[in-house]
């Protein structure tokens, strides 16, 4: 099946560009996560932990986050869209201080 892969700061830098088009032998969000981590040398280990969506990053199925469907065990179709983003660290605004 051919999916749109879309990828945000520190995931974009690893796979070399902000959207590829893949065809993958896959079932499931995690099948395409696994696939890409095995793609990809700076993808491996970055996306899934014991077969869950590593923390703090998100994966949006056509701008629907996974977590909130079936996680990676969510059912994929063709010309479907992920989104994947890396954890985001955040920072002070130098606004007011308390």
């Amino acid at each position: 099946m051919s999916f749109q892969l879309r990828f945000f700061a520190t995931f974009r830098e690893a796979v070399g560009t902000k959207t590829i088009t893949r065809e993958y032998d896959a079932e499931t969000v995690g099948d395409v996560l696994l696939a890409l981590e095995d793609e990809f040398e700076g993808l491996t280990g970055e996306l899934l932990d014991e077969g869950s969506v590593r923390p703090q990053v998100n994966v949006l199925l056509n701008g629907r986050d996974v977590e909130h469907e079936a996680g990676p065990e969510t059912p994929i179709e063709p010309g479907d869209t992920l989104s994947i983003f890396p954890p985001v660290a955040g920072g002070c605004s130098g606004g007011a201080e308390p």
